[in-house]
């Protein structure tokens, strides 16, 4: 089944690797300014303190994005997921700050490299009610083929707003790997009525990216939380250069990048 077209390709940069342990409010909040000067129409944040552990306290996260706002109209999108000791209460604290439009979904577990994503379907629920409540867009992060199915499931007991939006996650060591055969078996589960888009994790080089634009891509995301590199041999420093690299891949194949606000009419937001 193919998903439903657009004519324009959002990207959304996520700009903070996990790996990260100084968290910068200001230094961050420029480079996603610049990542929208350069195609962006989202940023992807999730909420951490300034040592880099995930947090329900929003401090740090409310000081980004206010810092983000100050010039810049870009979409945010706060995460309700990552690998932490979190409560799923916890992990759905951003869903009631204002600024906060779009917010991540995960609604399966899996192995990602040496630890375990715990995603029971009662906090999968939880969290579903919960987004649905604050009227936020989640954008629903699929590892493997059955949390496409999940999906399927759980738009039979709740109202998800309309369209739909998936991301294909491939790459990550324990999942669905970053390859042309993961990627159309993934795209062909979407369901017909939805959005799709492509999350590439230790991404080194653009080719999945490509696929997944010739194939209908309604979104690709890029940043250093899945990589750093701009190609096999180079890493860089700042989002921006990633985001360009991607805007002009858009370009070359013949369609545009979404600005946030014809992100936010794409999207229903």
């Amino acid at each position: 089944m193919e998903g439903c077209k657009v004519s324009k390709v959002l990207i959304s940069v996520a700009p903070v690797s996990a790996l990260e342990k100084v968290i910068n409010p200001k230094k961050i909040a420029e480079d996603v300014i610049e990542c929208e000067k350069a195609g962006a129409g989202m940023v992807h944040l999730h909420v951490r303190d300034t040592k880099g552990n995930l947090t329900s306290d929003l401090t740090v996260f409310k000081e980004i994005v206010e810092r983000i706002r100050e010039k810049s109209n870009i979409v945010i999108q706060a995460s309700t997921g990552g690998v932490s000791n979190l409560t799923i209460q916890e992990r759905c604290a951003p869903l009631y700050y204002d600024q906060v439009e779009a917010t991540s979904l995960n609604v399966g577990s899996c192995n990602l490299g040496k630890s375990v994503y715990s995603n029971p379907i009662d906090e999968v629920e939880y969290c579903v009610s919960e987004i649905i409540k604050m009227n936020k867009l989640p954008e629903i992060e699929v590892f493997e083929l059955g949390m496409i199915h999940a999906v399927a499931e759980l738009r039979k007991k709740f109202m998800f707003r309309h369209p739909i939006l998936f991301s294909i996650v491939l790459g990550h060591i324990g999942t669905a790997p970053a390859t042309i055969e993961a990627l159309t078996a993934m795209r062909s589960f979407i369901p017909e009525d939805a959005l799709w888009g492509i999350t590439h994790a230790h991404r080194k080089d653009y080719s999945i990216f490509s696929a997944a634009l010739g194939m209908g891509a309604s979104t690709v995301r890029v940043g250093f939380e899945d990589s750093d590199y701009l190609d096999e041999n180079t890493t860089v420093d700042k989002n921006v250069l990633l985001v360009d690299r991607v805007a002009k891949i858009i370009d070359a194949m013949g369609l545009e990048t979404a600005t946030p606000d014809e992100a936010r009419k794409m999207l229903n937001i």
